[in-house]
């Protein structure tokens, strides 16, 4: 899989690519989503306006990873920022958001053993901070009153099979 490679784009966060003349690939940094469980078993999301697709929607926390942070090093930061809560993060899966154009990789974790820790957050963001049941997100999403992301679906697949493995 190698020819020659024109850099259409060079963005902040991504750049486009013609390879070969004919194939648009999207470079674009890796993510994290971070799935957290409430002891009414609620998973935490975050309400925020996306631009890029004009909605509202309800995510896992989630953000990019910055340059020299590890996957995990971004799942702590993001939960803090967005959350105010740090916990011990265990990887669930990982998965390119959508290989067909771009290389972007996601890593979803659990964070457990939560406790208070707030970095700031970005400049840019409004996020309000929602509790859900899982299966209620999944429900949601699939009959549209709700808007979301890859991410959250994973985390909340994930998070409706431990519940009923647990008896929850």
């Amino acid at each position: 899989m190698s020819g020659k490679t024109q850099v259409v784009y060079q963005g902040r966060i991504v750049q486009l690519e013609l390879l070969d003349g004919k194939w648009e690939v999207v470079r674009h940094a890796d993510a994290v989503a971070i799935l957290v469980l409430n002891e009414r078993k609620e998973m935490l999301l975050v309400r925020q306006e996306r631009r890029a697709i004009g909605a509202m929607t309800v995510e896992a926390p989630a953000g990019l990873i910055d340059d020299g942070e590890t996957p995990e090093q971004a799942a702590r930061r993001e939960l803090q920022e967005e959350a105010g809560l740090d916990g011990d993060m265990t990887l669930l899966t990982r998965f390119y958001s959508s290989p067909g154009f771009c290389d972007e990789q996601l890593y979803v974790f659990e964070a457990r053993n939560l406790r208070e820790s707030r970095l700031p957050q970005d400049e840019d963001e409004e996020i309000e901070i929602v509790w859900m049941a899982p299966q209620k997100v999944l429900d949601g999403l699939r009959d549209g009153t709700l808007v979301g992301s890859a991410s959250t679906v994973t985390a909340a697949l994930y998070a409706t099979a431990h519940l009923a493995r647990t008896g929850g």
